[in-house]
């Protein structure tokens, strides 16, 4: 009932963002009730049943991951003063917000299973007939325990991910000293309010070049994601050779089932190594005497590189996958079906969604220092200027990377 309450009486925005989670959860669950018709309507090659359900795989990832984010943007559900003192700690926090998050996704699934009923004229309404129709099997009944374990995987996902992205994870508090011990008196507890941001504690380093602020930490990650970038490319390359057909959900078919798993591999690359080369993007812009602009625009990325790395990884990753199609099929006119439109949409709108929700993720991080530089009479327009030059860097850094992996990745397939 308290996750309801607070689901209720949230912003527009948050509610909007949660709309948006349903509504990819009932695309996504309407895609893996499809392949349950197919399974039921061509009963005999259980490959091809499988190898869709294979493909379903991608937007089932791409809904749990943008869930994932819009959870920890959700401003219901952060420590605030005064709810540990009605028993609201971090935990009932994560809790309530992993509750939240599998009434958006459940919401979506019940909608997608009353669409496919309705198509396949269980219910009250004209059915959908054609061609097309052959992914609903409205002539054999609907196992309903089978739709509905299909039906839950994204809720589960997508809860369970986000109990485990916001669990409490504060370190231990310090032991209380004796009041008086080595001379000190008895203080009361501090109850200001925790600096978050880069350098919130000493925001004018910011704009002073005399004096650098300590250097951030760099992600690690980039070897990890070198080496599984260059296997999945290697996959692709050995899958393009030889291997079964998959086919996706719909009319288009093509691709040895391994470039899939090739296609996964090079993502998840993408997704390990973007936040250091985030962080790196960050350094050389303070390269060679920075001035103001580059000295904020450079800090500011370099503390951002871990939230807004991995999904800019991941956009990379679907870019480069959608070039690599397009290049290989250029001037084939390729059939889509119904059901891969929708699942390229899917996976497209919820990375791109993603990677928005970070962005707005890490500006409400660094509000304080924000204010804090605003109060020393920073102007506006060296902010939006700081702005606009992370968001150059980021794409004349990742724009290239992306073409090239999109490339290597497609040159083998036209062979």
């Amino acid at each position: 009932m308290l996750a309801l309450r607070l689901a209720r009486g949230a912003h527009f925005l948050v509610q909007l963002r949660r709309l948006l989670v349903a509504a990819a959860s009932a695309g996504t669950g309407f895609l893996l009730l499809c392949t349950l018709g197919y399974a039921l309507a061509h009963p005999d090659p259980s490959a091809g049943a499988l190898l869709r359900l294979l493909w379903c795989l991608a937007p089932v990832a791409a809904t749990v991951h943008f869930a994932v984010a819009v959870a920890r943007t959700d401003p219901g559900t952060r420590p605030r003063p005064g709810l540990s003192a009605v028993g609201l700690g971090p935990g009932q926090l994560m809790a309530i917000s992993a509750v939240t998050t599998a009434l958006s996704t459940t919401l979506g699934s019940v909608l997608a299973l009353l669409v496919f009923l309705h198509l396949r004229g269980d219910l009250p309404g004209m059915p959908f007939d054609g061609d097309p129709a052959a992914f609903l099997a409205s002539d054999h009944p609907l196992p309903l325990p089978a739709a509905l374990t299909l039906l839950l995987l994204v809720p589960l996902a997508a809860s369970s991910a986000s109990a485990v992205v916001l669990r409490p994870r504060g370190a231990r508090p310090p032991r209380p000293r004796r009041p008086g011990a080595d001379g000190d008196s008895p203080r009361e507890p501090s109850r200001t309010r925790a600096k978050s941001g880069p350098y919130a504690d000493q925001p004018g380093r910011l704009l002073d070049p005399q004096q650098p602020a300590p250097p951030l930490p760099t992600p690690g990650g980039l070897p990890w994601g070198t080496a599984v970038l260059a296997a999945g490319l290697a996959v692709e390359a050995y899958a393009s050779r030889s291997g079964p057909g998959l086919a996706l959900p719909g009319r288009f078919t093509g691709g040895p089932a391994r470039v899939f798993g090739g296609w996964s591999l090079t993502a998840i690359g993408l997704m390990l190594a973007a936040p250091a080369i985030t962080h790196l993007c960050g350094r050389l812009l303070q390269a060679v005497r920075p001035g103001v602009l580059r000295l904020l625009a450079g800090r500011v990325l370099q503390e951002e590189a871990r939230r807004i790395g991995r999904p800019l990884g991941v956009v990379c990753a679907v870019a480069s996958g959608a070039y690599a199609m397009a290049t290989v099929y250029a001037g084939a006119r390729p059939s889509f079906g119904p059901l891969s439109t929708l699942g390229a949409l899917l996976v497209a709108g919820c990375t791109v969604a993603t990677l928005l929700t970070a962005a707005v993720e890490a500006k409400h991080a660094r509000a304080d220092t924000t204010a804090a530089l605003l109060r020393m009479g920073a102007p506006t327009t060296v902010l939006r200027g700081a702005a606009l030059l992370r968001a150059g860097a980021l794409l004349a850094a990742f724009g290239p990377l992306t073409w090239v992996v999109a490339e290597l990745a497609a040159v083998p397939l036209v062979r």
